[in-house]
């Protein structure tokens, strides 16, 4: 097994140091060079040969949305993380960095408090992801065959369904669509939902792992580019057809019934899988409500997020979609999804689409009850 090669391009002195000396420190990873600049950064690629590279936004004389596109003339699989302000200008720009091909990224640990608070943002969010995006090429081992984590407390268990005594055999009508992603997530949902009608029957809702600013960011420019009205899920707004919300950053969106509408309720409870918004919060509580009539969808992203909502969802006797592993970025909620035997069909990214809108007109057959 050989270390992970990692070049790092940023402005800021003190940014370098940290990441390099945090990078360092671990066993799997070896900082092969260090650039002020996107120009020196290009210059040292083909000297070092980096496994991956982090690459700051906001630089002098080249910044990291030019050194991206000249990164991808020559290097197209290269993989290459961004490190972003958490704040709405860095959130745009880190959106049209994963347009141009960002493999995924980072928000800087600025304004933490201390430089050890900083270095153990880089070891949880950073290092996770060079160890993903670079295992095959380290030989690193790969993820396990996971149980899902233990369920927080008061969650509900997920209960087996059972179909109504004399239900006629027919279509089981689908009623909403949940959509689970993370790591290459806004790139599947520019692909994915250009593909739906304006007239779409049933609402959709999006959790994609983001921070606050980013998805409100995400949601717009998906809707630019789509046939449906897709907006930033807040407090109260009616489920309604033809629509789609993504949870807001650093909030858990989940649903509930108030006479005859179906609402969004938004909650900063506890970060389940070290993720909020996360999907299993959203999938539960759309089964709850939906039951059988759910349709989720878990795209590219790591970890396993989503994998205790789909076993909810299919213990209610909702069906399960997901993204298959030569089209993903990251095969990890949809792996963990698969190999866990919750998946109803596995698809490339282009088939899903056409899938979802299937399976919502035509619903599916539902056998009866002996």
């Amino acid at each position: 097994m050989r270390k992970i090669r990692v070049l790092i391009v940023d402005d800021a002195v003190v940014v370098r140091k940290i990441v390099s000396d945090t990078l360092s420190s671990d066993p799997d990873i070896e900082v092969a060079g260090v650039a002020a600049n996107g120009k020196i950064g290009l210059a040292k690629i083909p000297q070092i040969n980096p496994d991956v590279i982090t690459l700051d936004i906001e630089m002098p004389e080249m910044d990291g949305l030019q050194t991206l596109a000249e990164i991808r003339k020559v290097y197209a699989t290269l993989p290459v993380i961004m490190f972003s302000t958490l704040t709405e200008k860095g959130g745009a720009k880190t959106l049209e960095a994963l347009a141009l091909g960002a493999t995924d990224y980072v928000t800087k640990p600025a304004n933490v408090g201390s430089v050890s608070i900083a270095m153990q943002r880089i070891r949880e969010e950073l290092i996770p992801k060079i160890k993903s995006f670079c295992a095959e090429k380290a030989g690193l081992q790969p993820p396990p065959t996971a149980k899902p984590l233990p369920l927080p407390p008061n969650a509900p268990p997920p209960q087996p369904y059972v179909p109504k005594i004399g239900f006629p055999k027919g279509r089981q009508k689908i009623e909403v669509v949940a959509i689970g992603v993370s790591t290459g997530g806004p790139n599947a949902l520019a692909e994915l939902f250009p593909v739906f009608p304006a007239d779409f029957p049933v609402p959709i809702l999006i959790t994609q792992h983001m921070p606050p600013f980013f998805t409100r960011l995400l949601a717009e420019r998906l809707s630019s580019k789509s046939n449906l009205n897709i907006i930033e899920g807040t407090p109260n707004q009616v489920l309604k057809p033809g629509h789609a919300w993504v949870a807001p950053g650093d909030y858990h969106m989940v649903i509930e019934r108030k006479g005859s509408d179906i609402v969004i309720v938004n909650n900063q409870n506890p970060p389940e899988n070290s993720c909020r918004p996360a999907v299993d919060v959203m999938f539960r509580s759309i089964a709850s409500i939906y039951g059988a009539h759910t349709l989720a969808v878990v795209l590219t992203g790591m970890g396993q997020d989503g994998l205790i909502g789909c076993e909810h969802i299919k213990g209610v006797g909702g069906q399960v979609v997901v993204q298959d592993e030569s089209t993903s970025v990251v095969w990890g909620m949809p792996g963990f999804v698969t190999r866990a035997g919750l998946a109803d069909k596995v698809l490339p990214l282009k088939e899903i689409g056409p899938e979802i809108i299937n399976l919502v007109k035509m619903g599916r057959e539902i056998p009866l009850r002996r």
